[in-house]
C-alpha cells in the first residue's frame, strides 16, 4: 500500500473457463474506490486451447491498462463430485497466475471463505450479503453484478483488508 504509505492499485479476478471477473481498485489509507469492473468472456465453442489463449491476452491487457501492484485472485473450489469442472478451472487460473508472473506482478491468492469473512464477518455468507456489503463499502448505486464482478471486487477488497493489517504490524 504504497505499502507503508497505504497507498496502492489492486486488481481483483474470479477466474473462470468461460467468464472471468475483474476489479481495480485504488485504495488509499482506510479507504477504497472502485475504478473499474467487468468480465472478459471466451467464446462458447472453442477449444481449450483458444480459451486459454484469450484469457491470456485479456489478462495481458488488464495488467498493461491497470498496471497493479498486487493482483488478488480467488482460489477455486470444486465440490468432489464435479472433479472435471476443477481441473478446467485450473488451467485458466494457472493462465492468469502466469500471466502476472510474466509481467512481474505480486498475486496474492484468498479461499472464498476467506474473502466473505474478510468483507461480511461471515465466512459462510451468502452472495447476496457479500454483494450488499460491497455496495455498501463502495458506496454504489446498484449491487455488483454479474457475480463474477462481485467476486472480484470481493477479492480486490479482501487483498486491500490484508495489506492494510500487514502495513500496521
Amino acid at each position: 500500500m504504497e505499502r507503508l504509505g497505504l497507498k496502492m492499485r489492486i486488481l481483483g479476478i474470479d477466474p473462470g473457463l468461460q467468464v472471468c471477473g475483474y476489479a481495480f481498485l485504488e485504495t488509499e489509507q482506510n479507504s477504497e474506490k472502485l475504478i473499474e469492473a467487468g468480465v472478459f468472456r471466451t467464446s462458447g465453442g472453442s477449444s481449450i486451447e483458444a480459451k486459454l489463449n484469450q484469457i491470456a491476452e485479456d489478462m495481458d491487457c488488464l495488467l498493461e491498462r491497470f498496471g497493479p501492484e498486487v493482483v488478488a485472485v480467488e482460489q477455486l473450489y470444486s465440490h468432489y463430485t464435479h472433479p472435471r469442472t476443477a481441473i478446467l478451472m485450473g488451467h485458466a487460473r494457472g493462465v492468469i497466475l502466469q500471466r502476472c508472473a510474466q509481467a512481474g506482478v505480486e498475486v496474492k491468492s484468498f479461499n472464498a471463505t476467506r474473502i466473505k469473512k474478510s468483507l461480511t464477518g461471515n465466512g459462510r455468507a451468502s452472495k447476496e450479503q457479500v454483494q450488499r456489503t460491497i455496495q455498501t463499502l463502495l458506496v454504489l448505486p446498484q449491487l455488483p453484478e454479474p457475480p463474477d464482478v462481485a467476486d472480484a471486487i470481493a477479492a480486490a477488497l479482501c487483498c486491500a483488508n490484508s495489506l492494510r493489517i500487514v502495513a500496521a504490524v
